[in-house]
């Protein structure tokens, strides 16, 4: 059959979409794609469907978790299209659409209170907690999915308290901004995560198109849905929970779904610790299906990193304590109920990562059981034991972290801009 067809002169291929063979027969070039025609047809639906809205060499120039996340990431998104437009809804039934006592200034007063509001608790949101947004991706998107269904819970129930719409509907523009600041920024986050050509602007983009295609089906289903609702307050919150249960049942499979390579707080800890108990290094896949995705009360002893000097050390002697045993860039040390970590300015990621796990490990220490007990060794002798055990088992254990398939050149620890340069006894 191929020699019917000529001599083949070269073979393309785009991506992983299929290749094409350039045949040479009576002097002339023919250019014919591999397969069937039947089958070169689906392809091209196919293709042309991957191409506006996926990004440009999927599956190659995405993360292995890309396809999974944007699955359940659209059927969020769908279910939350719909309990928005009953949202809105009650809304503007709420500020006197359809109510002929209703004034205009009135109503125009209450949706700028609303706006006002939401942009303070942006500002305020993002200047307390941006920096955990990165570190806490997984955490805070999902935490932004239920404020948003909070919110707008609050939204259909605000007309029927007419006395306390403007303060329920100004909570719910609150509560909106926040969701605003923590979903966009951990969309950022996780599309970084996501780019391996760093095509992090066309994985935005092709995001986006399937974010408004899922909008457009959502308003399609809306104009269906409006006139079962209206005057029918039973019907509308049966509905709204509905859709809020799924909502959140796709987004922490959504956030379940992510593998990322980058170690944070939580999962250097599971590392660390199944690393401790049998000397196994968790693979990223693992440690990410252990890692916790709900905002929790912190049980633990917190851990500070990048303080300034004097919330390690207090003295000249505690300097020298914490300089014992340490030959690190970094000084460690326990104040008020806090692991404490401050960091020299040649620190590389390394030691930063080494600072981690020794702070990880101190804060289980400190906050075993058997730590509420009279304790048997100061804090200081505990820091001591620490620097001692991280000699010896560091190294072993960034080799082991990085040929399971971790990224060792970066983290995601939330260090602070803090950096100390310290004497020791020597100069």
């Amino acid at each position: 059959m191929e020699s019917a067809r000529g001599v083949v002169l070269a073979t393309e291929r785009y991506g992983s979409a299929g290749s094409w063979k350039y045949f040479a027969k009576d002097a002339v070039m023919e250019r014919r794609r591999d397969g069937g025609e039947g089958e070169s047809r689906g392809n091209s639906i196919v293709g042309v469907f991957k191409s506006v809205f996926l990004p440009q060499g999927y599956p190659e120039s995405v993360s292995g978790d890309y396809l999974q996340y944007q699955f359940w990431d659209t059927v969020q998104a769908f279910a939350s299209s719909l309990s928005g437009t009953l949202a809105t809804q009650a809304s503007l039934r709420g500020v006197g659409v359809g109510n002929q006592e209703a004034t205009v200034a009135a109503a125009t007063v209450t949706w700028l209170l609303r706006d006002g509001t939401g942009m303070l608790g942006r500002i305020l949101f993002a200047w307390q907690k941006g920096s955990k947004l990165d570190s806490e991706a997984k955490k805070w998107r999902l935490f932004a999915d239920v404020l948003n269904d909070i919110a707008m819970f609050m939204e259909i129930l605000a007309p029927y308290f007419p006395a306390c719409f403007t303060l329920i509907v100004c909570t719910a523009g609150i509560f909106k901004s926040l969701v605003g600041v923590a979903g966009g920024a951990t969309r950022a986050a996780l599309t970084v995560h996501q780019a391996r050509r760093d095509n992090m602007a066309d994985i935005s983009a092709k995001d986006g198109s399937q974010e408004t295609l899922v909008n457009l089906a959502g308003l399609l289903i809306s104009l269906m849905l409006i006139p079962l609702v209206t005057d029918n307050p039973i019907l509308t919150v049966g509905l709204f929970l509905l859709f809020t249960v799924l909502h959140l049942f796709a987004n922490y499979k959504a956030v379940r779904s992510v593998v990322m390579e980058t170690l944070n707080e939580a999962r250097l800890l599971i590392v660390l610790q199944q690393y401790l108990r049998d000397r196994r290094v968790l693979s990223p896949l693992e440690a990410n299906r252990r890692e916790p995705v709900f905002l929790e009360l912190r049980k633990t002893v917190p851990i500070k990193l990048g303080v300034r000097l004097q919330e390690v050390v207090q003295s000249p002697e505690d300097l020298n304590l914490a300089l014992k045993e340490n030959n690190m860039p970094y000084l460690l040390g326990v104040r008020n109920g806090c692991v404490c970590v401050c960091l020299g300015p040649e620190a590389s990621v390394q030691d930063e990562i080494r600072a981690m796990s020794q702070a990880v490990w101190l804060s289980s220490k400190l906050s075993s059981p058997t730590s509420r007990d009279p304790p048997t060794q100061s804090n200081w002798e505990m820091v001591h034991e620490s620097h001692k055990m991280m000699d010896k088992i560091f190294n072993p254990f960034l080799k082991g972290v990085e040929a399971a398939g971790w990224d060792i050149k970066r983290n995601l620890l939330d260090w602070d801009e803090w950096r100390v340069e310290w004497k020791t006894k020597n100069n």
